[in-house]
């Protein structure tokens, strides 16, 4: 558990020291970074252009001064709440229509870096780009929905911190799973089996994804972390499965002998 735990740590390290020291990832990184920003300012600027419209069907401003205070406190909620979501939403669309494919694109330098060559899957373009898309949906929208409920009942019941840690918690580790699926989804893994991956690797996922909390350097370590992501896929997994493979043709050889 510890040793897959510090091996998420080095290799998101790993994968982010091979992105900025190779051309066409650091590029790639730096396009998504840019992307999900950019996104992010233009649905902040709609929510904040409505947000006077928006707090007026709510609650029209007071004119005591005894009571306006909570006008301007709820307004402030409003606010927050409208550039949350804003994010969210910038989020999910540079995943599902711009981030998937730029990941998948890094993940297949990555894997040409490592290995050689890209074990391609079976399908035209069209068709592949669609799948991509189609596999990202639940791995973008399920994790969001629970840190929402979670974030929720921490505001309701009296455990808001280990609620909000538990929450922390499944974020990092459905981001971490966002990157280490790639490989697997390329080579058309079932779901059902890409599943058992990440709870299998629980522990490498929270290590991997403990950069994603750390303020301002999270966006840096976010934008590469394809690359570290199939690195391990490829140096670990590959290997203990195909070793399993050995293992099981072995002891099926012994069964016959």
């Amino acid at each position: 558990m510890i040793n897959g735990f510090v091996q998420g740590i080095n290799y998101n390290l790993k994968g982010l020291f091979l992105g900025i020291k190779t051309p066409k990832l650091l590029l790639l990184g730096i396009l998504r970074f840019l992307i999900l920003i950019a996104l992010t300012i233009v649905f902040a600027t709609l929510a904040i252009s409505y947000h006077d419209k928006l707090m007026a069907l709510i609650w029209v401003k007071p004119e005591s001064i005894w009571i306006v205070w909570i006008w301007h406190f709820l307004s402030w909620l409003l606010t927050l709440f409208m550039i949350g979501t804003s994010t969210l939403i910038a989020y999910i669309l540079s995943q599902v229509l711009f981030s998937v494919l730029i990941m998948d694109y890094m993940s297949r330098i990555t894997e040409r870096i490592i290995t050689g060559n890209v074990q391609e899957p079976k399908l035209s373009l069209f068709q592949f780009t669609f799948y991509l898309i189609k596999q990202e949906i639940p791995r973008t929208i399920l994790p969001i929905a629970i840190s929402l409920l979670l974030f929720v009942l921490g505001w309701l019941t009296p455990f808001g911190p280990v609620i909000a840690t538990i929450s922390s918690l499944i974020t990092i580790i459905f981001l971490s799973w966002d990157n280490t699926d790639l490989v697997p989804a390329r080579r058309l893994l079932p779901f059902k089996k890409r599943v058992h991956l990440l709870v299998k690797n629980l522990p490498f996922h929270i290590g991997f994804g403990i950069y994603f909390l750390i303020p301002l350097l999270n966006s840096i370590f976010f934008s590469f972390s394809p690359v570290g992501a199939t690195m391990y896929y490829l140096e670990v997994v590959e290997k203990q499965q195909q070793e399993q493979e050995k293992e099981k043709q072995k002891q099926e050889g012994q069964k016959k002998e």
